[in-house]
């Protein structure tokens, strides 16, 4: 278990280090299944309260295995840095960082070893950043320690023109721009989360993603340059959990489309795609694209604007792909 990222850290172990790391596999979909026993629909506070277990879970034993190794470590969970974020559970976004408690164990001379996907609100509640949330740990961290390059390891070697576990000569990308990222990212590159790039461009930090078990070079993310101007296509990415929700027969007037948005909004329901059909007798049929995660209560949410705004009803189909 993390031999890849052990033997990282034992050829960095002079330096300042401070490590971000995830639940170990799977383990983030057994919580969510336990939460979804008890409830179809689970109270997000309660969920982010079981879920980011493993990380802690995760980070005890990594600074376990590190002491092992003659490496002093200590593990820090979001709530410890502490990590201030908004109340949005299940998807919080970083609000600020407080750094005086991990430079304090650096100065220390520890390796700090620090739970990705948590951190904590105003209300002292644990909150979690949603899936792929370490990442964006990482990096907010990065730009708050003003680090010289935030690493992210993976089970890739870095970031391809298509997914290499489909297309078999997909080439990998060795300079990728901040905004082409974000852009990869966004319509279902899996290697960074969305999030953790717009810090990275926000705050000017350096990300190299590498994998874990070889020690080739990988993907720089940096701020464009002339000569990535010249690709014209950089890569194609595809997204397999999506779902789209119409409402149907839609009275055609101002502001109704607005309505049925600003309810999914006022939820925290990230929407993908909207499509809306020519006006036909006074009536338009709305589509939209979430992510599974979201769709049951994205369904029942348009159900509600549809009885409230005189729609004919609400259609959902699970077997897209973007």
């Amino acid at each position: 278990m993390w031999q890849g990222e052990l033997k990282k850290l034992l050829e960095v172990r002079k330096q300042r280090v401070v490590v971000v790391s995830s639940a170990m596999a799977g383990e983030t979909d057994r919580l969510l299944g336990l939460t979804r026993e008890i409830s179809s629909r689970p109270d997000p506070r309660e969920q982010d309260m079981v879920v980011s277990t493993g990380e802690q879970v995760a980070i005890g034993l990594l600074s376990l295995a590190l002491k092992e190794l003659g490496i002093d470590a200590v593990s820090l969970t979001g709530w410890q840095v502490p990590i201030y974020t908004d109340t949005a559970y299940t998807k919080a976004r970083i609000k600020r960082i407080d750094t005086h408690r991990i430079i304090s164990e650096l100065e220390r001379g520890k390796v700090v070893v620090v739970a990705g996907f948590q951190g904590i609100n105003d209300y002292g509640d644990i909150t979690t950043l949603g899936r792929g949330g370490s990442d964006t740990t990482a990096v907010a961290l990065a730009a708050a320690l003003k680090a010289d390059v935030c690493e992210i390891y993976t089970d890739v070697t870095g970031v391809f023109t298509a997914d290499p576990r489909i297309v078999e000569n997909a080439c990998k990308i060795p300079v990728i721009s901040y905004e082409e990222m974000m852009e990869m990212a966004s319509l279902g590159s899996k290697v960074m989360q969305i999030r953790s790039v717009e810090f990275a461009a926000k705050y000017g930090v350096k990300i190299h993603v590498k994998s874990s078990f070889t020690d080739e070079d990988g993907t720089w993310i940096v701020e464009e340059n002339e000569e990535m101007e010249w690709v014209a296509v950089r890569g194609i990415s595809h997204e397999l959990k999506e779902s789209k929700i119409t409402v149907v027969k839609v009275p055609d007037k101002p502001g109704i489309a607005a309505k049925l948005f600003k309810a999914l909004g006022d939820n925290n329901i990230v929407v993908d795609m909207i499509v809306q059909n020519v006006s036909h007798e006074g009536y338009t049929d709305i589509s939209f694209t979430v992510n599974k995660v979201d769709a049951d209560f994205a369904e029942e949410i348009s159900r509600e604007v549809a009885e409230e705004i005189g729609a004919s009803g609400v259609e959902r189909n699970d077997r897209i792909a973007k």
